[in-house]
């Protein structure tokens, strides 16, 4: 090929084709020839008339004012046009009329009115009664007319879309999205924090390259892999991750698709979903939330065995069994709910092969993190790891709405970057919802509040089993009117009795500062309340804490075999008893354990509430240093208000000194 001109001229934009009417014109002449049916049969309707009584007819008639007069018996009606111009009437006012009469009780006023014509330039015509196809053609045209429309507008073009099946059978149809393989631009690379995971899929990915590798010593690839795991934790990224190193098509459909108001199309749409598959294989289905239709079935369950989510889940089963070696098709489902799959969906030779999808760890945050702060601009002070620390048990999704939040906070206060100061507020804006500084708050309220948090920091600060203190605040957050925050040292797996005991502790240290130094209660504690119940239950029914009732589990299982039994207890009353006293003396010592701790060091208490009152939000440092009895070298959240005030103020003008007056002696003019 010869090598182009340097001075090519720039490319022009085709000019797109004209609009052709060609194939719709069937479409214009039906809309035409009903608008002018309805036009001709409604608009005699509409047409203004005047409303003439039965007396002004006759006085009409009489003063030979009336122009034509015609007489209706098939609609009981004269019908007629007076002479324009009739004094006493207005200018504009209608000359044609029409009047109901029935001529059988109206008998005496047809004599009285062929009387007063008789002479006149009108003379009453009767007119010729209507034909049948007068009367019934502009219904028949009407009608045909419509339901043409119909017929072109709805049922021909739905069949067309449907791929000439008919207007129906789209319904049977799958509603799946591809995602061909010039479009699947996600790879392991976009996949952090799963490692084992990918490890799981690596050999599904070398089968879908390279089939004959397995097929040569007669190995059998998984037919299908079910992702597992927390939402939010990248199984779907996981699958389109899959296809996009596989480099294959990706059918992508959610459960819920599969389910219609027509019995039996759940079935239809799975069974034309793996025909195209077949047809375009090799490829990755994906079924998310595949629990919509993988439920346990059986009675008590689905609803019997003509429910429809069943039948979709038989064809699926069906269809996964249908699978040869040589197909090249493999099924990924996503689900978040494992304990209510039916086992003939997770047996081998269906989803085989389990693959476990955690929440990430540290380091898993971390390549996270990095990943989804690379498409945003961030300052040099950004410390990846120290967020991915203080994000215990955040999934991917919450990972990157911290990032997206940050780079919002960031663009709205008009920063070249995005700092730490931005990503730690969007972390806890994730976590605990947006601060409301704007909120009014008394001051009682807010003293207890501070004497609150104050309890929760210093029993956090002084407790060694306890997570070490991250900050403390006082402003409101979410439904919370103040917040205690801890930053885990490492991602706990399994708590240990100590950490629980020392978690209760942290827990009940605000109500108990709130009666020592506030002499009141209030309902600020029952967030407080709520967790520390939770975990004391926890300790006694799932994990085996209490020396009484032993090594044996009380919480209800999960996996019950049917719903029919809804008592939810798996014990006796008097196990029920020993449960609630167990529960009750793990609280009540971790109480006394913390007034006795908070008695101690209630100069400290006040001490931290304080200097809440004053800055608002502390840090551990600031309160290891008031603990230590230093003081705090930082601007006031008064000071902070009126530095702000101060930038928004107008400059006062400067002295002008009058005329005639002493010098050095002058008024300062009023501004305006």
């Amino acid at each position: 090929m010869p090598p182009e001109p340097p001075n090519k001229p720039p490319m022009k934009r085709p000019t797109p084709p004209p609009m052709r009417f060609g194939k719709n014109i069937m479409g214009w002449i039906v809309v035409t020839m009903l608008v002018v049916m309805l036009a001709s049969i409604l608009m005699p309707k509409f047409m203004r008339r005047a409303e003439l009584k039965p007396f002004e007819l006759l006085a009409y008639a009489k003063n030979d004012q009336i122009k034509t007069l015609i007489i209706n018996e098939q609609n009981s009606s004269i019908e007629g046009e007076l002479i324009p111009d009739i004094p006493g009437r207005k200018k504009d006012a209608p000359t044609k009329f029409k009047l109901p009469v029935g001529f059988e009780a109206g008998k005496p006023f047809m004599d009285e009115l062929w009387k007063a014509m008789e002479g006149k330039r009108a003379q009453p015509v009767f007119a010729d009664p209507p034909g049948f196809f007068e009367k019934v053609f502009p219904y028949l045209l009407l009608y045909g007319g419509l339901f043409l429309l119909i017929w072109f507008l709805l049922f021909r073009r739905a069949g067309q879309a449907g791929g000439g099946a008919g207007f129906l059978s789209s319904f049977g149809r799958s509603r799946h999205r591809l995602t061909t393989k010039e479009h699947t631009n996600v790879t392991f690379a976009d996949v952090a924090g799963i490692d084992e995971a990918k490890e799981d899929v690596a050999e599904i990915i070398e089968f879908l390259r390279n089939p004959r590798k397995f097929q040569r010593l007669g190995g059998r690839i998984p037919r299908g892999v079910l992702l597992v795991g927390e939402p939010g934790c990248g199984k779907t990224l996981l699958a389109k991750a899959i296809a996009g190193e596989a480099d294959v098509p990706f059918f992508s459909i959610s459960g819920s698709d599969f389910v219609e108001m027509f019995v039996g199309v759940g079935a239809s749409r799975v069974r034309d979903l793996f025909r195209q598959a077949k047809e375009s294989s090799p490829c990755i289905i994906f079924l998310d939330e595949i629990d919509a239709v993988g439920r346990r079935r059986g009675a008590g369950f689905n609803g019997g065995g003509h429910d429809e989510r069943e039948q979709t889940l038989n064809a699926i089963l069906v269809e996964m069994d249908g699978f040869e070696t040589s197909d090249q098709v493999i099924v990924i489902a996503a689900t978040n709910r494992m304990d209510v799959l039916d086992p003939a969906l997770t047996r081998p030779g269906r989803f085989d092969r389990q693959v476990e999808v955690p929440l990430p760890d540290i380091k898993g945050r971390c390549e996270i993190l990095k990943i989804y702060i690379a498409k945003v601009k961030a300052g040099p002070d950004v410390d990846l790891h120290r967020l991915a620390r203080g994000t215990p048990m955040f999934s991917g999704a919450d990972l990157e709405a911290l990032i997206n939040e940050a780079a919002i906070a960031a663009t709205m206060a008009s920063k070249e970057s995005v700092d730490m100061a931005d990503l730690e507020e969007a972390r806890d804006r994730v976590r605990w919802g947006r601060s409301r500084k704007s909120r009014v708050i008394d001051e009682r309220e807010k003293e207890m509040t501070a004497y609150h948090e104050a309890g929760h920091a210093l029993v956090q600060m002084l407790s060694p089993d306890a997570d070490p203190l991250h900050k403390v605040s006082i402003i409101p957050r979410g439904p919370a009117g103040g917040a205690t925050f801890a930053l885990p040292e490492k991602d706990r797996y399994m708590y240990t009795r100590r950490w629980c005991e020392a978690a209760i502790g942290v827990f009940v240290a605000g109500r108990i500062a709130e009666e020592i130094f506030c002499g009141d209660l209030d309902s600020g504690a029952a967030a407080d309340i709520a967790q520390a119940t939770e975990v004391a239950r926890k300790m006694i029914t799932e994990w085996g804490m209490s020396d009484k009732l032993s090594f044996v589990r009380y919480a209800p299982s999960v996996q019950r075999p049917s719903f029919f039994d809804l008592s939810g207890k798996e014990y006796s009353e008097k196990t029920a008893e020993t449960i609630d006293a167990e529960i009750k003396a793990i609280m009540d010592k971790a109480y006394e354990q913390t007034r006795e701790m908070i008695q101690a060091n209630g100069e400290n208490v006040k001490r931290i509430a304080e200097n809440l009152l004053k800055y608002e939000t502390l840090d551990a440092a600031d309160v290891e240093k008031i603990i230590a009895g230093e003081e705090l070298d930082k601007p006031s959240m008064s000071e902070l208000l009126d530095r702000e005030a101060a930038k928004t103020e107008p400059r006062t003008p400067p002295a002008v000194p009058d005329v005639g007056e002493a010098p050095g002696v002058g008024t300062v003019p009023e501004p305006g």
